[in-house]
């Protein structure tokens, strides 16, 4: 039988991955990609992509925590007998999730009104902050990977 403690892991590592991956691959991979399009073309995709990456990326802020939290009070016994490591995934993944509100609230928003109104200089603007997040979060989010990874070695 499939103990409660392997779900919830996968499902936080689902998450963490499709956060993380998805932010590696816009920033290292779709964005370098799209320097031969117009402005206009670039600004109304990167629109799409966000509407579609942002979906889930609200699935995995709510998910990450809800599984961590369970993980350390039900399978670890609270925070006082978990390494170091997860104390550092705990504070890592909170500045992370509020990185993104910060980025969906504020610049987000303002580059949807901005494409949606043609208003391509200030799209460009906004979509300049968000990649700075964006490139902050991705730092964030491989640091804490590898923390998870390698911290129960860490002795």
């Amino acid at each position: 039988m499939l103990d409660f403690s392997a779900i919830a892991l996968a499902v936080h590592a689902i998450a963490a991955t499709v956060w993380v991956g998805g932010m590696f691959f816009a920033y290292t991979v779709l964005r370098p990609s799209l320097g031969p399009f117009e402005p206009q073309q670039r600004l109304t995709l990167w629109n799409d992509v966000f509407t579609r990456f942002f979906i889930w990326v609200w699935v995995a802020v709510i998910a990450l925590p809800v599984s961590g939290y369970l993980l350390v009070f039900i399978y670890f016994g609270g925070f006082g007998t978990v390494g170091l490591h997860v104390h550092i995934m705990h504070l890592l993944g909170l500045i992370m999730i509020g990185l993104f509100l910060l980025l969906f609230f504020t610049p987000y928003r303002h580059f949807q009104s901005a494409v949606n109104a043609n208003e391509w200089p200030t799209a460009a603007r906004h979509l300049n902050n968000i990649r700075r997040i964006v490139g902050i979060n991705t730092i964030l989010g491989l640091i804490t990977i590898a923390v998870g990874a390698s911290g129960r070695l860490w002795g």
